[in-house]
């Protein structure tokens, strides 16, 4: 099996398929790192025999990219529970894992368990292998949708209603309906169904604006606010926290809201192409992706490249009299910076510009000598690992287009 695809994955977190020759899928796995995780299979150091066996059954792997490690968590799990891999049977199987329960009472409560005999009645939703993590993503959850916990069912309000986790069901401050159906939305979350749940609670927040009922509407908006930050990673804040890091780290004059970055793409100097994705808050914004057959270069010059697309890119936007973005970042090390940073001063730009190099990780800055090397828990390491990942996987795709299509680039 060639192995040069896992360079393609991301370093971000999300959850990977591996399938047999057959199409079939044998083996779900989570991933706070993509391409470190499905990488280390491949490794002729591990001994374990069950991951050997998987290994020489492997034909092919797919991977969907989360935000967070929590919404791949869940992924995860509704993945095993949908296509039953024969590879994730101690997953399926194995008790001592904890599930996330939901009673059959009148008002549900929703807990954690590592069940030795399941209830008859009681949705079981897991195994999941991370427990502290799962307990992270229910709290969010409790927050959300402020279902109760409590055994037995109380005569009064306690703490988790003032402390905002519970509606507080017990003295009648909505009804079984109501409450049925904030269970109901917890359980598309859980069941990985979160396309329809953001369809349901657009339809409510729609039908309380036509009600007139803004108090209501404004209740669901929040919901939908803070479930979009379940499934980014709670987007909002930590883009904040990446953000906040990078403009320091980085001496930019405010906190970067779009991001471009650059990356080429060729064989041997063959079907050479460039690729620009930009990133807006923390998220791609994919309509604003572009991409670049290189035009004036020849052979294997990478630095050339980079130059003739970001002078192509920016020279355009100053024509146009466009924004320009908060921050560049070229994938490569401390030549590519070079040839990028001469363009932008050719056409008198000046934009905060950086590189980041694979090898090391290495950031190299405009007007520093030496690079840094940043822990690798630091969020804006994270920020930028994400964005110039995206870069290289736009530019792999289009040169990968062009090959297939036997096109000769000019």
């Amino acid at each position: 099996m060639n192995l040069s695809f896992l360079k393609t994955f991301p370093l971000s977190s999300g959850v990977y398929l591996m399938k047999n020759k057959e199409g079939r899928i044998i083996y779900v796995g989570k991933a706070v790192s993509l391409r470190k995780r499905v990488s280390s299979y491949f490794n002729k150091k591990v001994n374990d025999v069950k991951t050997q066996q998987l290994v020489k059954e492997i034909a092919g792997i797919d991977y969907i990219v989360t935000a967070s490690e929590a919404e791949a968590l869940i992924l995860e799990a509704s993945l095993v529970k949908q296509y039953h891999p024969k590879y994730n049977i101690d997953l399926k199987d194995d008790k001592s894992y904890p599930f996330i329960v939901i009673s059959n009472d009148e008002f549900p409560r929703i807990f954690i368990d590592r069940p030795r005999v399941k209830v008859k009645g009681y949705d079981y939703f897991g195994p999941y292998v991370n427990a502290k993590l799962i307990r992270e993503a229910l709290h969010i959850l409790r927050r959300i949708f402020m279902f109760r916990t409590c055994q037995p069912f109380p005569l009064k309000e306690c703490l988790d209603y003032h402390m905002a986790l519970c509606s507080a069901p017990c003295i009648g401050k909505l009804t079984s309906g109501e409450y049925a159906k904030n269970i109901y939305h917890v359980r598309l979350v859980l069941e990985g169904k979160k396309d329809e749940l953001y369809r349901r609670l657009r339809l409510d927040m729609e039908r309380f604006s036509r009600d007139k009922n803004f108090e209501q509407a404004a209740q669901v908006r929040n919901q939908l606010q803070a479930i979009g930050a379940l499934y980014s990673g709670t987007q909002e804040i930590n883009y904040f926290k990446e953000a906040e890091q990078l403009e320091r780290l980085l001496r930019l004059p405010r906190r970067p809201e779009r991001i471009e970055a650059f990356d080429i793409s060729h064989t041997y100097g063959a079907y050479s192409v460039g690729a620009m994705i930009s990133f807006f808050n923390g998220s791609p914004d994919k309509k604003n992706y572009r991409r670049f057959r290189i035009k004036t270069v020849s052979g294997i010059d990478d630095f050339k490249m980079i130059a003739e697309v970001v002078s192509r890119r920016y020279a355009r936007l100053k024509k146009e009299g466009r924004a320009f973005p908060d921050l560049i970042v070229i994938d490569g090390g401390k030549g590519q910076l070079s040839a990028a940073l001469s363009e932008l001063k050719k056409i008198d730009i000046d934009i905060p510009i950086i590189s980041l190099a694979k090898k090391e990780e290495e950031i190299f800055i405009s007007g520093k000598k030496q690079g840094i090397l940043l822990s690798e828990n630091s969020l804006a390491l994270k920020l930028l690992q994400r964005v110039r990942d995206e870069a290289h996987r736009f530019a792999v795709s289009y040169h990968r287009l062009l090959r297939t299509k036997n096109m000769t680039v000019k």
